[in-house]
């Protein structure tokens, strides 16, 4: 039996440890150090949904212009690219706070085997939308 002092003291452990995953996973997209030239800042978040024919993937890229955002396909990957630039650059404003990832970023999509065609490609809402149907 736990006395309450293990109780209290095993809460606190699972949240720190709880705290900790979220940092790491808070690095791992939005990594905001400064990029040397050509390299990629930071990974949006994406969702991918998949049936047996279609695959739709669903990247959070808000404050990105659609006409910015490069889709590339490599073998079994699917890539978006773009740059999400600083608002205000340029102004008088001093920076108080930046949370929100800026610069070039990069998210690479395994796909599934297979070949697939590009269905439809949108940003609605600030998430960019792609459906992919597989062709063989």
């Amino acid at each position: 039996m736990f006395r309450r002092t293990d109780r209290a003291d095993w809460m606190w452990a699972e949240a720190c440890d709880l705290l900790e995953q979220a940092e790491r996973m808070h690095r791992r997209f939005f990594r905001l150090a400064a990029p040397e030239r050509g390299r990629t800042a930071w990974e949006p978040p994406a969702d991918v949904f998949e049936d047996g024919r279609d695959i739709v993937i669903m990247i959070a890229l808000p404050g990105v212009a659609a006409e910015r955002v490069e889709v590339a396909a490599e073998p079994g990957t699917l890539v978006v690219r773009a740059e999400r630039a600083l608002p205000f650059a340029g102004s008088r404003m001093a920076l108080r706070q930046l949370e929100i990832p800026y610069g070039l970023f990069e998210r690479r999509i395994a796909l599934p085997e297979g070949t697939f065609e590009a269905i439809t490609r949108e940003l609605n809402h600030g998430c960019l939308i792609l459906r992919l149907r597989r062709i063989a």
